[in-house]
């Protein structure tokens, strides 16, 4: 029988692991090409994507907090399909504000930045904002919901994928039982009951849309695609109301 204390190694191990490659599709497929017009991906100032994001408005992106750079090091890419190919409908934007909302690194709670574009998008075909959940939305019990980006599609691989790509998890309520506490009043989990199907490196930031309403911001987690561990996310409805006040005082 596996001891306590070496049990205990091995789950901080891991939840080490997963803290130091937080910037988490695996078992998804590839999207048709601009179909997530809401996807957005935060790339360093060289052109390398390391973050997802969504469009909430035509100006603001929201992302993870642990996804925070310099403003100046940061470029923001709509219409992005492929990350090794020009294809003529990228929409790209520096970075004029960032805002984060008492994001705690250790925790991972408000795990949550909002991203001021330094110009409006070209709303099109192409480029649309997400919908926010509405105070009357009921809340996810069970719900199916789609995490989509260019993370790793297996786990352990350091290789994101070159395509947007997007998978279906199912929100699970009882999230505490398997992080032991750690999962707090401004988070959710989703995931599979049998595993296989997750966000993972490089999918952080991005987003969990579930009934066509933006849900869960791609945040932490144990590993990748563990039926043990579902993917965690912000839960964004807890924080409508700041991304509002923001998007309207500034």
């Amino acid at each position: 029988m596996l001891s306590p204390l070496l049990f205990l190694s091995f789950f901080f191990f891991f939840f080490f692991l997963a803290g130091t490659l937080d910037s988490r599709i695996i078992g998804g497929q590839e999207v048709q090409p601009y179909s997530i017009k809401y996807q957005a991906s935060l790339q360093t100032e060289k052109g390398e994507h390391y973050c997802g994001g969504t469009l909430v408005d035509k100006e603001w992106v929201v992302s993870a907090a642990h996804c925070w750079r310099p403003s100046h090091l940061m470029i923001v890419v709509l219409s992005e399909h492929s990350l090794r190919e020009t294809e003529g409908f990228e929409q790209i934007f520096g970075v004029s504000k960032i805002y984060v909302h008492n994001y705690n690194y250790k925790t991972f709670n408000n795990d949550i930045m909002i991203i001021k574009l330094d110009r409006p998008a070209m709303l099109n075909a192409y480029v649309q904002p997400v919908k926010l959940p509405g105070e009357n939305i009921p809340q996810l019990r069970g719900d199916v919901c789609t995490v989509s980006g260019w993370g790793v599609t297996q786990p352990y691989s350091y290789v994101l994928s070159p395509v947007l790509r997007a998978v279906d998890v199912k929100e699970i309520s009882m999230c505490s039982w398997y992080y032991w506490g750690r999962i707090t009043e401004n988070m959710i989990c989703a995931g599979s009951p049998y595993g296989g199907k997750d966000s993972c490196q490089g999918d952080s930031g991005g987003p969990l849309v579930c009934n066509g309403n933006f849900e869960g911001i791609v945040s932490w987690g144990i590993s990748c695609a563990n039926p043990y561990y579902p993917g965690v996310y912000t839960k964004v409805r807890n924080y409508v109301p700041w991304i509002n006040y923001i998007m309207n005082s500034d």
